[in-house]
């Protein structure tokens, strides 16, 4: 009785951790999307090793990065805008045939031995547009693909956070083997075909289309509308600007690492490697977390928590000079930040209105890697000028001061959220209850 008791609560457990596996057309998503994040992060890893290689500089690291990410600050907004008006589902077959061919051409500059550091900013800027069109609205099409059920929306994004981390945990170690014995042009080449595996299964995907009411307003109307309401509505406020904030000044984390991995740890490619996948196990066992939550209560707290622990992980990483304290260093980090990042995302897409989601997400895609480009900037100026081990320590110390002030802010965020949560069913309607209410957890 014993075993067969917990046999059930096992299979009750596994249930519940995959419970949006359920839908089909988030089955087909997880499928195609597992194998490209794969290459996704081979080519991320090849592409900043090959930067540093040619260069040895941790500015021209931090251009490259500015190059790519900067099209998504400026475009993020009107793809949100798109997303509210028109098909996500066609919108994302022709990004995703476009990163296709972004990678095509950089594997074919790398295999012909021409490729120079202006045909990496190039291509960087090329697939910055497609991720900014793409970013907003993939993020905005995942309710979509849960025949519109918000009360999965948590579990689906833990299990694209999972994803998208065992990704990272996986692609920089391929790529590090590749790196070493076959060169850089396999790692471009991979990612190219792995772009297929999305492109079918969103062909295959038949997604329920919710009638929208045909707006007569001007785009540049509905983006001042959905800035007032971003910015206007506190909870999403507070969230967006932590989060724009941590991506800002968090961003050298990764950026640096090819520079501590050589310079301070001695290593190659290989241990530049490990590095990033270290980061992406513990971003990993953070989801796998995520995961056995049955809803969103007490995201708010994890938040605060998840930025602390990994403000504290880049103080501590700038300090370390043996490869296995960096490498545990780097896990605790990794799971910070995607505990923060998944954290907010479901956070946003649970009380943001229907009909503004799009554009909300904009927003999110603007803060999480709009300001990254940013990031890159300063942080690589800053490690040319004073190093990039104090420069970790600013950006550490700005996450820690920046949480401080969230986590002042969040107790009088709850009364806002309250409503949301009674109206989807995520809390009893028990306002009547001072007591109860103060129990409220966001």
């Amino acid at each position: 009785m014993f075993i067969s008791r917990t046999i059930d609560d096992f299979t009750t457990r596994f249930g519940l951790m995959f419970r949006a596996m359920r839908y089909k057309n988030y089955r087909l998503f997880v499928g195609g999307q597992s194998l490209s994040l794969i290459g996704t992060w081979i080519q991320m890893v090849a592409v900043t090793w090959l930067v540093y290689k040619m260069t040895n500089s941790a500015f021209i690291l931090g251009v490259v990065g500015f190059s790519g990410q900067l099209p998504l600050f400026i475009i993020a907004p009107f793809a949100g805008v798109i997303a509210d008006r028109w098909d996500k589902k066609r919108i994302l077959l022709i990004t995703q045939s476009m990163a296709l061919v972004q990678a095509l051409i950089l594997s074919i500059l790398v295999f012909t031995k021409v490729v120079l550091i202006w045909h990496l900013i190039a291509l960087s800027i090329f697939l910055g547009i497609i991720n900014a069109f793409d970013m907003p609205i993939r993020q905005a099409f995942v309710v979509d693909m849960l025949d519109n059920k918000k009360q999965d929306l948590g579990n689906a994004i833990a299990l694209n956070s999972s994803m998208v981390n065992g990704a990272r945990l996986i692609g920089p170690s391929i790529a590090g083997i590749l790196i070493a014995t076959v060169g850089d042009g396999w790692c471009f080449t991979i990612n190219c075909l792995s772009y297929l595996a999305v492109i079918i299964s969103l062909l295959r995907m038949e997604i329920i289309i919710i009638p929208k009411i045909k707006s007569q307003s001007q785009v540049i109307t509905q983006l001042k509308q959905g800035f007032s309401y971003t910015f206007g509505f506190k909870p999403i406020k507070y969230l967006i600007l932590l989060l724009a904030l941590v991506s800002l000044i968090g961003t050298p984390m990764t950026l640096l690492a090819p520079v501590f991995a050589k310079d301070f740890l001695h290593g190659n490619a290989s241990t530049f490697g490990f590095l990033m996948s270290a980061y992406g196990s513990g971003a990993l066992i953070g989801a796998i977390y995520l995961l056995n939550k049955k809803n969103v209560l007490g995201l708010g707290k994890l938040i605060a928590f998840a930025v602390m622990v990994f403000g504290a992980g880049m103080i501590a990483f700038s300090l370390s000079r043996a490869l296995w304290l960096s490498i545990i260093i780097m896990m605790f980090s990794g799971m910070g930040m995607m505990l923060h990042v998944a954290s907010t995302n479901t956070l946003l897409q649970t009380i943001a209105d229907e009909n503004k989601r799009g554009r909300v997400m904009s927003f999110y895609a603007m803060a999480f890697s709009g300001m990254s480009p940013f990031g890159s900037l300063i942080g690589g100026g800053l490690a040319g000028l004073i190093g990039a081990p104090i420069t970790l320590v600013i950006g550490g110390a700005g996450c820690i001061i920046g949480v401080a002030f969230y986590f002042r802010k969040l107790p009088s965020l709850r009364p806002y959220v309250r409503p949301i949560y009674e109206r989807m069913g995520i809390l009893p309607e028990v306002a009547t209850s001072v007591e109860k209410a103060s129990e409220i957890r966001i």
